[in-house]
Order: C-alpha cells, then sequence, then structure tokens
C-alpha cells in the first residue's frame, strides 16, 4: 500500500484537514495539483542530515526531525501557488496546464 492512500493516512487529513480531498475525487496523475509540489520537497531534502542516515531507524528519525524543519514561508508559498494552479486547472476545464 502507498503510504498517500493508506487508510490511516487519509484519516488523519480527514481529521485535520476539514477540506480534505479524498483519492476518489483527486485528478488522477496531476502534477499540476500536487499540493507537496517541488519546493516543499526541495526544502525537505535540504533538512535532512543524510551523513547521519545510517540504516532505517537512523533514516525515519531524520525525516522526522527534517520535517519539523521546514520553513513556514515555504509551506505557505506552495499554499498559495497550490490555489493558483487548482483554479487553473479549473478554468482549462480539467486539463494539464501548459508551461
Amino acid at each position: 500500500m502507498k503510504p498517500h492512500v493508506h487508510r490511516l493516512t487519509r484519516k488523519w487529513c480527514r481529521d485535520y484537514f476539514p477540506s480534505f480531498i479524498d483519492k476518489n475525487h483527486w485528478p488522477p496523475n496531476s502534477p499540476d495539483l500536487n499540493p507537496l509540489d517541488c519546493c516543499i520537497w526541495d526544502e525537505f531534502a535540504q533538512r535532512v542530515n543524510w551523513e547521519k542516515v545510517t540504516s532505517k531507524p537512523t533514516l525515519i528519525d531524520e525525516l522526522k526531525r527534517a520535517v519539523k524543519k521546514i520553513r513556514q514561508d515555504v509551506v505557505l508559498q506552495s499554499c498559495s501557488s497550490w490555489t493558483v494552479r487548482l483554479q487553473r486547472v479549473l478554468k482549462n476545464n480539467g486539463c494539464y496546464l501548459k508551461k
């Protein structure tokens, strides 16, 4: 099971995000609507101290530490960007956006 569609992940999202869009209502394979866009992933990867990762347990610990270090301005920028992209997809009748 993929972690982003696991039942416990979906339950947590429904509990903490009232506007959560479940997998049955999400456009399949839509890079334009990925809320965890590249800026979040880049920020996350930069916060991981890869020198400390020597095993699965140290990887898990480091990922937990790193996610807490993601800067709030990066998250807010990503949310703002996602909202704009969502509006553009709606105007484009649900089709992919052209770069």
